[in-house]
């Protein structure tokens, strides 16, 4: 990995969702780590301490909010900026979301340039123009 790769931990229990994701990100020079449920999230976020979280909010093991609740208790994880991409109601989650401490929701599916460039923005990236897998799809 390139020491100036930021690290990203997918949290979200589609492996095809992970899979686009993964490239995506891939081709924009961040270093992928995956979990597919609550408890492995929190395990990962422990042993990778990435730069980034995106988050699904419907998970087993745990749900994204229970997720969010245990990174902003845990003093070494609070400090890592997460992303909600959930396919659940924005209207009727977003606040939630954002008083748990997600930095940014993002409805599923997630427009590529959009979610690239939250993420840049949420990173404090210089340069905000994403580089687009187009033949992916949206997510």
């Amino acid at each position: 990995m390139d020491m100036s790769e930021k690290t990203i931990l997918i949290v979200d229990d589609d492996p095809d969702l992970r899979l686009s994701l993964h490239l995506r990100l891939k081709a924009n020079h961040y270093h992928v780590i995956f979990a597919g449920d609550g408890m492995a999230a929190i395990a990962e976020a422990r042993k990778h301490m990435p730069d980034l979280i995106i988050l699904d909010l419907g998970l087993p093991a745990g749900d994204g909010f229970s997720v969010m609740e245990r990174l902003k208790a845990n003093d070494s994880l609070s400090s890592i900026p997460v992303i909600v991409v959930s396919a659940r109601n924005r209207d009727a989650n977003v606040d939630r979301a954002m008083q748990a401490g997600a930095k940014a929701f993002l409805q599923k599916p997630a427009d590529n340039a959009e979610l690239l460039s939250v993420i840049r923005r949420t990173l404090g990236e210089k340069n905000p123009t994403p580089v687009l897998v187009h033949d992916l799809g949206d997510l």
